[in-house]
């Protein structure tokens, strides 16, 4: 055995061409991530709106830090408790699970997070503040409060107006909770390709949430943040009067449906794969569902625009059709149309420069599903 085949072996792969890698692989390129960065970071700077990265694009404690690191961040978000365990057990102080917390099993996992951590959660109704009150009492810890508003998207979240002033009296008079504010996510307007579209959708969305938090402020209870957003509506959300937090995720890696909407961002994730059968003119890849998130779109072959994939059905297969001179066993990079999805796939995430491997990050809360 030679010391390459050990390296290897050992999963050691510093300093190897991305090509050497087993596949299918996760890639990240460093360069490109770290402008992305710094471009969200430099449009918060000395904004009334700060940013709160969401974890649930990447669930990489390292890439984390480094969004903390690039400044204008107050803390993470995340969309699932263990999600947020995960960052607490690497000394995240400042959490947000932009989610309602529900069942005796999560609620107890959700106190032990509070011991750690400064831990806020959305909630829509009087039942979920009672039973958090309830537990955060008996564990002797506080957690914050965040009333979900359903500003058009239809998911979660209370009406706008008076039922936010009445769970809000609710939410003060309880023991061991915090109302910090609000909660509002403008989710159906943020995959709206035109921009002017987009724009206006976001800003009419958010109105019946700041008329909310008007009416809270003129009834004595104070609203230290109203959070919202995504990394599509960084530039509109991120410049509402009355807007505190932006939630945005998908601008740490991207993938080529929001790189659509956000040109000034760059693809930074890509799925390596490799060529196992060829034929005439199509070629097959060793990554299929279980390798790419899809969801937004088909995934699309990295440098090779000519090179299409008919469909994206199969779980170990992809099929490429008018594929360049690809020989069987070359390396080539696929981008899916969805980087959450994608990433929640892996658990290592490589991260390369100039051709070459130069580091693996673990990403520790992939498959945090509850």
């Amino acid at each position: 055995m030679n010391d390459q085949t050990e390296m290897h072996l050992g999963g050691n792969w510093i300093g190897t061409p991305i090509e050497d890698l087993d596949t299918p692989a996760l890639l990240l390129d460093r360069a490109a991530a770290d402008r992305n960065l710094r471009r969200m970071a430099d449009f918060f700077r000395g904004r009334p709106c700060q940013l709160r990265p969401h974890f649930k694009n990447h669930k990489c404690v390292t890439l984390a830090r480094r969004q903390l690191a690039a400044g204008s961040a107050v803390g993470m978000t995340c969309a699932k408790l263990g999600e947020a365990e995960v960052l607490a057990e690497h000394g995240f102080t400042d959490l947000l699970i932009a989610n309602q917390v529900v069942g005796r099993a999560k609620l107890d996992r959700l106190v032990q997070v509070a011991r750690r951590a400064d831990i806020k959660v959305a909630v829509d109704a009087l039942s979920q503040v009672e039973a958090i009150s309830r537990v955060a009492a008996a564990a002797g810890v506080e957690i914050g409060i965040l009333i979900e508003i359903d500003i058009g998207m239809g998911r979660c979240g209370v009406p706008a107006g008076q039922p936010v002033l009445d769970l809000a009296r609710e939410i003060v008079r309880r023991p061991s909770l915090r109302l910090d504010g609000i909660q509002a996510f403008e989710g159906h307007a943020v995959y709206l390709d035109d921009p002017q579209q987009r724009a206006q959708a976001v800003r009419k969305s958010f109105e019946p949430a700041i008329e909310s938090r008007r009416l809270l402020e003129r009834h004595g209870i104070d609203v230290r943040m109203l959070s919202g957003g995504s990394s599509s509506t960084y530039q509109i959300t991120g410049a509402i009067e009355g807007v505190d937090e932006l939630q945005a995720g998908s601008y740490a890696t991207m993938d080529w449906r929001y790189a659509r909407m956000l040109p000034e961002f760059e693809v930074a994730l890509s799925v390596l794969a490799r060529v196992i059968s060829r034929r005439g003119d199509t070629a097959v890849l060793d990554v299929g569902l279980k390798g790419a998130g899809n969801e937004f779109g088909l995934p699309r072959i990295k440098d090779s625009p000519e090179a299409e994939i008919p469909s994206f059905v199969s779980e170990e297969h992809c099929i490429v059709r008018n594929v360049p001179d690809w020989t069987v066993g070359q390396a080539v990079q696929l981008l899916p149309s969805h980087a959450c999805t994608t990433c929640n796939l892996y658990r290592e995430l490589y991260v390369h420069e100039a051709g070459r491997i130069a580091d693996v990050w673990p990403i520790e809360a992939a498959g945090k599903l509850t």
